[in-house]
């Protein structure tokens, strides 16, 4: 089987202001990088939205949809922007995350990768924040357990923010484990060892700034694959963000390429051993665009390469 490659042109539409980090110019280098690579090729579909109301109350979607512009911009918060495209292309980033899940639970594909925007690891219950509208990974979840069936999935998010809305989305749910390594101290703000979870389901990992690939690697090995391989999901879905590479403008991580190849074979591994290595990535951020360009291509041949 080969690995799925999920993407719309409807994620090019979502504009931001000039100058804005998470910008169109990201997803039109990594559509770039991959071009050449052997992939499964999937138009991501429009989410329903039943997709959505699985994590988020009708109000927030009213939300979503009501602040959406005619022409122009509109803005949510500090750094959360809304184009006339943006409502299409959110609804193409959960749709893609969900057909994801359906392609590799089905055995179309082994793994798949799904390169969207706008990124979604921010958005919390009724809280649109930090580029993010909707929980797209988060979503994918409950629809692997509510959908599919899953007994249990585990959520990686590698990104060098803490994915504070993936963790608000499934604080109650037990079926699902979510893991978050993150720089420290760092916006959001959240992301501390003792927020838990109402299950013990989630495990915040902080990092230092200026820490590098090395110690990434030490904290993985010793606390966070243990305990995913312990949880023994049936899914592992991963908030694949590449911020943390040494040359984002956003953070203080010192990782480089090969640190997120490292991180994508283990973890490949891992979920060879304990779910049939179905694995589930979905874009967050990275805001360097030659280094995303870099990072992504990379962590795509590599799930490429897994057996």
């Amino acid at each position: 089987m080969t690995t799925a490659f999920i993407t719309h042109s409807d994620c090019l539409k979502h504009e931001t202001p000039s100058g804005h980090p998470e910008q169109v110019a990201r997803l039109k280098h990594i559509l770039r990088a991959v071009e050449d690579l052997d992939l499964l090729r999937i138009e991501a579909p429009a989410a329903t939205k039943e997709n959505i109301l699985s994590v988020h109350p009708q109000s927030h979607i009213d939300l979503i949809h009501s602040s959406s512009p005619e022409v122009g911009m509109s803005q949510l918060d500090g750094d959360t922007h809304m184009s006339p495209g943006t409502v299409a292309a959110a609804y193409r980033a959960v749709g893609g995350a969900v057909c994801a899940v359906d392609t590799v639970i089905s055995g179309k594909a082994k793994n798949a990768f799904v390169a969207v925007r706008p990124p979604g690891h921010h958005a919390e219950t009724q809280v649109p924040m930090g580029f993010c509208l909707f929980g797209n990974v988060a979503i994918a979840a409950k629809h692997a357990l509510d959908f599919h069936k899953l007994s249990k999935v585990a959520v990686i998010d590698f990104d060098v923010h803490h994915g504070n809305g993936t963790q608000d989305l499934l604080w109650s749910e037990p079926r699902a484990f979510t893991v978050t390594s993150h720089q420290m101290p760092l916006w959001p703000g959240t992301g501390r060892s003792e927020e838990r979870g109402e299950f013990d389901n989630i495990l915040n990992v902080p990092l230092p700034p200026n820490s590098d690939g090395l110690y990434m690697r030490s904290v993985y090995q010793e606390n966070v694959f243990p305990k995913v391989r312990s949880f023994n999901p049936d899914l592992i879905l991963l908030s694949a963000g590449f911020d943390a590479h040494i040359d984002d403008p956003l953070a203080e991580l010192e990782w480089q390429v090969d640190d997120f190849s490292w991180i994508t074979t283990e973890v490949c591994k891992l979920a060879n051993d304990c779910c049939s290595s179905r694995v589930v990535s979905v874009l967050e951020g990275g805001y360097n665009l030659d280094a995303l360009a870099a990072c992504t291509k990379a962590h795509i041949e590599n799930l490429i390469e897994a057996k």
